[in-house]
């Protein structure tokens, strides 16, 4: 009966080992299934993480920055307001700045004397869509300022990209434009030449052109603007401004980063506090170039031409 019933039991431990062997089998199938779904399954989620990358990549590289609005200057009694504010800096704030901080100064220059009738000139040459142009506008039309009066200032700002897509440095510094001024003044006379307005043309990558020179303003830049007065590779830099062929300045007299993000507001108030970097840059700049101006008038008017200029004169 034993025997019997060892040969009984073989059939059933046949049975429970293929059901083992038939178990493991399947164990084994869906763990090569798991593994092989696991496998897509990274695969899958790295190549959309590196699509979301590439994608932020794109939109965030700085190579490729989005094109920021053209800043709209004010109008109407806010502008009045704005030319006021710019053309009235007080005596007491400007003597606070003296020289200020890395001004250029106007550099000595020999000829016939530059004049407009019976009054010595000043002559502008810039453009719109050029930074350094507008940094130099804001202290010229202080100094002046002192001297006369303008009427016609219209804001602008400097280009953001040229015609070929490449961006400009500084762009969108804010300023203003001489294209439509007129200056009056018992003292002086004043000539600006804006040569290129900030709009460029996408076919040739040039701004269009804005103001033409008279031939002889083309010769005076053409005489002062080149060597030996300046370096051979700063031929026909602008800004270029001439004082009565007794001095002259050539670029930017201060870095127009010092402008940079700022409205024309925050410009205006920087420079009725004496201790911002604005109204050490412009002001200093409108001081030195107001040495430059009262020696061509002869000190004259008293107002303009104080202790500190003349202290300046001797500096130039």
């Amino acid at each position: 009966m034993g025997r019997a019933s060892t040969v009984r039991s073989l059939p059933d431990r046949r049975q429970k080992i293929a059901a083992q062997r038939a178990a493991t089998q399947r164990r084994q199938t869906r763990n090569r299934l798991l593994v092989a779904c696991g496998a897509v399954a990274v695969v899958v989620f790295t190549a959309i993480a590196l699509v979301v990358a590439k994608a932020n990549t794109t939109l965030t590289s700085p190579s490729v920055p989005a094109a920021a609005a053209a800043p709209v200057g004010p109008t109407g009694q806010a502008l009045a307001a704005l030319v006021a504010n710019t053309t009235s800096v007080p005596s007491a704030t400007l003597a606070k700045v003296g020289a200020g901080a890395g001004a250029v100064k106007p550099v000595p220059i020999t000829g016939p004397r530059l004049t407009l009738g019976p009054k010595p000139e000043v002559l502008y040459m810039g453009a719109e869509y050029c930074p350094y142009c507008a940094a130099e506008r804001w202290a010229l039309i202080v100094a002046l300022s002192r001297f006369g009066t303008f009427s016609g200032l219209a804001t602008t700002h400097s280009a953001s990209r040229n015609g070929a897509g490449t961006a400009e440095p500084y762009a969108y510094t804010r300023s203003w434009t001489f294209a439509h001024v007129q200056y009056e003044s018992k003292y002086l006379a004043f000539v600006g030449v804006e040569l290129s307005n900030n709009v460029p043309d996408k076919a040739t990558g040039n701004y269009g052109p804005l103001q033409n020179p008279t031939r002889f303003e083309q010769s005076v830049m053409n005489k002062y603007d080149a060597p030996p007065y300046v370096a051979a590779a700063d031929s026909g830099t602008i800004p270029f401004t001439d004082f009565g062929n007794r001095y002259m300045i050539v670029g930017a007299s201060y870095n127009p980063s010092i402008l940079s993000g700022l409205s024309w507001t925050q410009i205006a108030s920087d420079l009725r506090n004496p201790s911002s970097p604005v109204a050490m840059a412009v002001l200093g700049t409108a001081n030195y170039m107001t040495a430059a101006l009262c020696q061509m008038t002869n000190d004259h008017p008293v107002s303009a031409c104080t202790q500190l200029v003349r202290q300046l004169q001797r500096k130039i």
